[in-house]
């Protein structure tokens, strides 16, 4: 049971109001492990409705633009009964109206892949700067107005509905204020869990958590496609409605660290031995000591060893992850599948299982890095098995809705298996390197950077996307499995020391003088 604090102590260390309101129908102080679980659903429940707001925009983007890409699915070779189109399109058009202008015309695709860029791009560009502020400032108070603003904005974009906007700079500038406010989730989710959780498990702990990444999805996609026919507006609405509910119960209830509300860590937490022959793990951040701790700066977090290399892998993952996220809905309804078209709605519902997938490959990849200790290994090996899967989806998923579905699930496990494990346990890793010395001040950062440099990535696939789909979805799919391949390739220095230090442990077994090997970062 936690130790009771002195008043003066208790005081500074002051709890969010709702930490306070449970201790008082309580009658006692929370206990450590209790936080941790309220750190853990209040952070998922937090970056689950930031994924929501942003997956509205594929559901949407074949009611704004129904028949933008006909033209261009005519060179598609693998269609089987092309002659059935115009009216099954016709159909659907006539249901729920030709598109929304500017983005129902002839390249109303180019379109909505600016949209998609503006929206990433401005993303990218603040999550640099998110990172290094949320190491600077109240990191509740910081997520509470991010999600806030991501609320509002996203709304604004559906009031375009009702407001009859027909303007594209609207619906771009009103994108790009989303972006910037989205930017400010994840470095500031990953920094407060790095506050409270050790490296026990830590790939598996962070993979199933990191399925607010999917839950996100799947919920966005779901609420988005049911809301198609009450008008694409509420589509926004009520995803915006929900970021800024839950960012009421981040202020209320989220606490950052356990220094902040004066929480005593279990000594099991802070001494408790790993695997057998591991030693005693460390906290994966240290308590602030009595010596006030420098934020780490932008180009000393660059050159922490194993940064740059995970940063510029994610930057195709994510190409690959998000080109998915924004346009497989709309590649699934504008893809003859079994002969037949499918409508926005249920193309929107189909694609939650890419989603589903997600959240097994980011649990299986922690498990497996875990059980290797071998974070670059288990990484790269994902992505290059997303490149067959990336192939079959393409080239046999429009024989049957069963096969699709499957091949789209297997898909979703190799493409999102890493994509977790890299802004997760890989970030973590990272942030607290040995070559920062036990510094607490730089896990936001380093995460920042690294998924910042991703989501450069994130921008540039779909607006590719947007154009290169007019012309060719095969070219789409050979672009993602090229990204894959070099995703990969930029492992492989990573990949190779960690064989050579699993070699050297190897052959160090039964010789107690011998000297442990590096860890696989520090090269």
């Amino acid at each position: 049971m936690s130790s009771i604090l002195d008043p003066v102590e208790r005081n500074r260390n002051k709890p969010p109001l709702g930490i306070r309101f449970l201790e008082c129908v309580n009658r006692r102080r929370l206990s450590y492990g209790t936080h941790q679980a309220i750190v853990l659903i209040v952070t998922f429940l937090a970056y689950a409705s930031y994924h929501a707001a942003r997956k509205t925009t594929s559901i949407v983007k074949s009611t704004l633009d129904p028949n933008s890409s006909e033209m261009g699915l005519n060179f598609v070779p693998w269609r089987i009964t092309y002659s059935s189109e115009p009216v099954e399109r016709k159909r659907f058009s006539l249901k729920l109206g030709d598109g929304w202008a500017p983005f129902n015309a002839s390249d109303g695709t180019a379109l909505l892949g600016e949209l998609d860029l503006a929206f990433l791009a401005v993303y990218a560009i603040g999550m640099f700067f998110s990172g290094h502020i949320g190491d600077r400032m109240n990191v509740r108070i910081f997520l509470t107005i991010g999600m806030v603003g991501t609320g509002i904005f996203t709304s604004l974009f559906g009031v375009g509905f009702w407001a009859n906007v027909h303007n594209f700079y609207y619906y771009l500038v009103v994108q790009m204020i989303a972006g910037m406010f989205q930017s400010t989730g994840w470095p500031s989710v990953v920094a407060v869990v790095g506050n409270w959780f050790g490296k026990r498990k830590r790939g598996l702990i962070m993979g199933i958590w990191n399925a607010h990444t999917s839950v996100g999805n799947i919920s966005g996609s779901l609420i988005a496609a049911a809301m198609l026919s009450y008008g694409w507006g509420w589509s926004f609405v009520l995803p915006g409605l929900l970021i800024a509910f839950v960012g009421l119960l981040v202020f209320l209830l989220l606490p950052v660290s356990p220094e902040a509300v004066g929480a005593d860590k279990d000594e099991d937490e802070l001494n408790s031995p790993d695997k057998a022959g591991e030693g005693v793990t460390e906290p994966l951040l240290t308590p602030e000591s009595d010596v006030k701790q420098e934020a780490v700066g932008f180009i000393e977090a660059w050159k922490i060893p194993g940064v740059a290399p995970f940063a510029l892998c994610l930057f195709f993952s994510k190409l690959v992850a998000y080109t998915f996220l924004y346009w497989l809905p709309f590649y699934i309804s504008h893809t003859a599948i079994d002969g037949k078209y499918l409508s926005d709605g249920t193309s929107g519902n189909l694609s939650t299982l890419f989603d589903v997938g997600g959240v097994v490959g980011g649990i299986l990849a922690g498990h497996v890095s875990d059980r290797l200790d071998a974070r670059a290994i288990t990484a790269a090996s994902f992505m290059y098995c997303a490149i067959p899967a990336l192939f079959f989806y393409r080239s046999y998923g429009h024989l049957s809705l069963g096969l699709n579905l499957a091949l789209m699930f297997i898909t979703g496990i190799f493409v999102n298996g890493p994509y977790a494990l890299i802004t997760t346990a890989v970030s973590a890793d990272l942030g607290t390197h040995s070559s920062l010395r036990g510094n607490s001040r730089a896990l936001a950062t380093v995460t920042s950077i690294i998924d910042g440099t991703g989501s450069v990535g994130a921008a540039l696939g779909p607006l590719l996307t947007g154009y290169i789909s007019s012309k060719s979805w095969s070219a789409v799919f050979t672009m993602l499995m090229a990204a894959a391949l070099v995703a990969g390739l930029l492992l492989t220095r990573l990949v190779v020391a960690e064989v050579a230090a699993k070699i050297a442990a190897s052959r160090s077994q039964g010789s107690p003088t011998s000297r442990a090997p590096a860890a696989p970062f520090d090269v």
